[in-house]
């Protein structure tokens, strides 16, 4: 409860203003049915005059615009008191992910994350706004009509002591059947999230495959399990309505049936009957109120518990207790101490093994090696995207794990294999390496990417929308944007992860003379399967199976490492070809 609390707190008068709302309005309805019946009385009496009908009619206007007050001051409230709450417990969720490793979020999944911040919050909006307008109402229509009743006609109340016992005890099954039923549905929110997001993200690919058929057939599969789960959900919610009537309608009748005896044999006037009948509704209402907040709160304790999941996630990367504030990275030598990694602790089979590795301040390094062999995987450890399981990784003589993350990461620019861009136009792209930076400035360091030259071309120039992931540039157009903004950090290690992939050789060449030429004091790490990418590196590092194979110049790896000769006189034949 007290998690729960620091998002009640900032808006304690909502809180307390919707229930009391509510109760005002609760207030209204106790009275009404007394004026009912005095009217009933008078005229089963013959002593209703036009003047006592309109004092009636008077009355009967100031408790309804009573209760209207009431009742819209309740929901108003109740509703900026809920969606207050959700919108802060959102914004911690999603700054929570936000200082996620990428382990963690492999732990959860995407699509998960996205629907735990989104349908899951909801639900608990929901459950909120229901609570602060039952939470009072429920219990005060419930005691009010008891008491009213009682005072009416104690003997006709027995039957109440008969079926509200035997209602409590369906309510209580239903909740207990309902509540598995509804955290297996979240689940399956989850599978089709999944399902939909992949398609989206890849609709090219689906389409140039043609599986377009295969998709659907899986959306279908993962749809009708979802619709199963919500079906199996809903039924709770099915039989608990006509339950609930049977009970009611059973309880006004044995009421009505004993009554009419009341009424005939001990003078009870009709007024009284129709007034004692109204209470009884309102008592097995208010019994029925507290039933659907219940199995809201079922479907709520569900989402509360996924939601509780990601907020108590602990980063498997962050800060630690040895780190040296203010620490920089101001040289850019980076050094590999006995380093081995597993993706999957409990796994036998090491990413990474034993690496051992010195770079120097300002060199430029290639890592070349077969697809899978670690070399994403070791540079990420520079900036501690994971963690090794041991050694160590040093940037200018000190732990990674000793920074400050974020000085660490702003001493770093990282263009990854997925070359990742935003909706918005270039510009603002650009700026997320600088913020401050320049209109000069974003051009110089497009200029570097040899991205300058085919955004000139654009009509709108910087100013140019992207779509959402760049899709409207190629593919080698997104790697040189990403290249820029790198650059634009002015980082003291440049890490370029097979980031020239999709550009010819000739432009490769030339942003490799502008890193030579421009950024001479940057350390940079070049991943690459092409051996022109990295043949001009002062060291060259080739890799396989997590291990380091070979280090040198390429003439040194030529002459004496056959896996290099191999890789390099292979694509010599394809180009030949």
């Amino acid at each position: 409860m007290k998690r729960w609390m620091k998002y009640v707190k900032p808006y304690l008068k909502s809180f307390i203003l919707g229930p009391l709302g509510m109760i005002v309005e609760v207030v209204g309805e106790m009275f009404m049915p007394l004026v009912l019946a005095l009217i009933i009385n008078d005229g089963y009496n013959g002593t209703l005059t036009v003047a006592s009908s309109i004092g009636y009619a008077a009355i009967l206007a100031v408790i309804v615009l009573f209760m209207m007050a009431g009742g819209v001051a309740g929901a108003y409230y109740g509703a900026k008191a809920s969606v207050n709450f959700a919108a802060d417990l959102r914004r911690d969720v999603y700054t929570k992910i936000q200082k996620y490793s990428f382990a963690n979020i492999d732990k959860f999944s995407t699509s998960s994350l996205v629907t735990r911040m989104t349908n899951d919050v909801t639900q608990l909006q929901n459950f909120v706004n229901m609570l602060l307008r039952m939470a009072l109402r429920s219990p005060g229509m419930f005691i009010g009509g008891i008491v009213m009743a009682i005072s009416l006609r104690p003997s006709l109340s027995i039957v109440l002591g008969v079926t509200m016992p035997l209602m409590i005890i369906v309510i209580f099954m239903l909740i207990r059947l309902g509540f598995p039923r509804f955290e297996r549905l979240q689940k399956k929110v989850d599978k089709l999230n999944s399902t939909v997001r992949e398609n989206v993200t890849n609709v090219r690919v689906v389409k140039s495959f043609v599986r377009e058929d295969y998709e659907i057939e899986k959306f279908e599969t993962d749809n009708a399990d979802l619709k199963k789960s919500g079906m199996d959900a809903v039924k709770v919610m099915i039989y608990m309505g006509p339950v609930m009537n049977l009970f009611m309608y059973a309880t006004v009748i044995a009421i009505i049936w004993l009554g009419h005896k009341e009424v005939l044999d001990f003078g009870m006037p009709v007024g009284d009957l129709s007034a004692f009948v109204t209470y009884t509704t309102q008592i097995l209402s208010s019994l029925m109120m507290v039933t659907m907040l219940l199995m809201v709160t079922s479907r709520a304790m569900a989402s509360a518990k996924r939601i509780c999941e990601v907020l108590d996630e602990t980063p498997d990367i962050s800060d630690t207790d040895s780190m040296i504030s203010g620490a920089e990275v101001k040289e850019g030598r980076v050094e590999f101490r006995g380093v081995s990694f597993r993706y999957y602790k409990n796994s036998e089979e090491a990413v990474l093994e034993k690496i051992n590795l010195t770079i120097p301040a300002g060199a430029t390094v290639g890592i070349i090696g077969s697809t899978g062999c670690g070399k994403t995987t070791l540079v990420s450890m520079i900036p501690r995207l994971y963690d090794v399981d041991e050694g160590e990784v040093l940037v200018d003589g000190i732990n990674v794990k000793d920074y400050p993350l974020e000085n660490l990461r702003e001493g770093i620019g990282m263009v990854l294999q997925k070359n990742l861009l935003f909706a918005g136009s270039i510009a603002d792209n650009l700026k997320w390496g600088d913020m401050e930076a320049s209109e000069e400035e974003i051009k110089k360091m497009a200029t570097y990417a040899a991205a300058d030259k085919f955004v000139s071309t654009f009509k709108d120039g910087y100013d140019t929308e992207l779509d959402k992931g760049g899709t409207n540039l190629s593919g080698g157009q997104k790697q040189r944007l990403c290249i820029a903004r790198a650059l634009l950090k002015k980082p003291k290690i440049l890490i370029l992860d097979d980031s020239t992939s999709a550009v010819d050789t000739a432009t490769e060449a030339q942003i490799r003379e502008a890193f030579r030429n421009e950024i001479p004091d940057c350390t940079k790490i070049i991943i690459a399967q092409r051996i022109s990418s990295v043949k001009n590196s002062d060291i060259i590092v080739v890799m396989n199976d997590g291990a380091i194979t070979g280090m040198g110049t390429h003439e040194e790896l030529l002459e004496n490492n056959a896996e290099y000769s191999e890789i390099f006189y292979s694509q010599m034949d394809k180009k030949e070809a």
